[in-house]
């Protein structure tokens, strides 16, 4: 480390996982980095069976399948080398304030291996980019184009800056396409596994609907409807798009969404 002064260790950490709801989701890799005050540093990597099936959808963004973990120590079985790891040292990582560690304090406090974090720094490199590099239009346009936005948040003064933004973006970037459909693929990437706009529902891999959200996340929305139809009517009754709203109703009459 050539510029962090550093006061105790510092353990650098990332998961992957099953997917990203922290209640439900398990941890399928977990990567460590514990760094000293020295500067030396040590690492620790695992597989991890987070005994059930890695959804289609998470195995798409890292790669893990099934049976790459099904002989893989199961989180708990890691807990006590994880814990050590841990031991006196501050924390770190890249969107771990609101994901990976509350993640991680969720799963050793279900393994019964609890993460004690008082008196622990947590330092999150995603909060410091987000906060010193504005990601909103006037920073685009002055990175891109080099020009500051004027009448910022006028309706047509910020349509014609994302324009800018837009032809400037295809010319700096050569693997960006520069036709409508290119970018369309390389914006809504990952987009089309869901079926309605807001991603309240999902397409499993038989191509029918199942819940994104609530008491019956990913459970197929035709057994919900069969087994629970008081659950659509609560859907309706509820502050939900019209979108899916319009699916509830119809899912209320026996008519379920299907993947082309």
């Amino acid at each position: 480390m050539r510029n962090l002064h550093l006061e105790r260790p510092l353990v650098c950490f990332d998961l992957e996982t099953t997917g990203t709801d922290i209640a439900t989701d398990r941890i399928v890799q977990i990567g460590l980095i514990r760094v000293e005050t020295d500067g030396s540093r040590r690492s620790f990597e695992a597989l991890v069976n987070p005994q059930r099936p890695i959804p289609q959808q998470a195995t798409a963004v890292h790669g893990i399948t099934d049976a790459d973990v099904a002989d893989k120590p199961t989180l708990a079985q890691l807990a006590g080398e994880i814990l050590r790891f841990f031991a006196g040292a501050d924390v770190a990582g890249y969107n771990s304030v609101s994901f990976d560690l509350p993640l991680l304090l969720e799963e050793l406090a279900r393994a019964r291996h609890p993460l004690d974090m008082s008196g622990r720094r947590h330092v999150d490199a995603m909060r410091i980019f987000h906060r010193k590099e504005p990601r909103n239009l006037e920073a685009a346009l002055r990175f891109y184009c080099d020009k500051e936005l004027q009448d910022a948040h006028s309706a047509l003064a910020d349509a014609g800056a994302a324009l800018e933004v837009l032809d400037a973006q295809i010319a700096r970037y050569p693997d960006l396409p520069d036709d409508a459909e290119g970018l369309h693929r390389f914006c809504n990437e990952g987009d089309e596994r869901f079926v309605d706009a807001t991603r309240k529902f999902a397409w499993n891999d038989q191509g029918e609907a199942v819940f994104g959200f609530g008491r019956y996340k990913g459970q197929s929305l035709r057994e919900v409807a069969r087994a629970n139809a008081g659950y659509l009517d609560w859907i309706l009754e509820q502050n939900f798009t019209t979108e899916v709203k319009q699916i509830a109703s119809d899912a209320r009459r026996g008519v379920f969404p299907r993947k082309e």
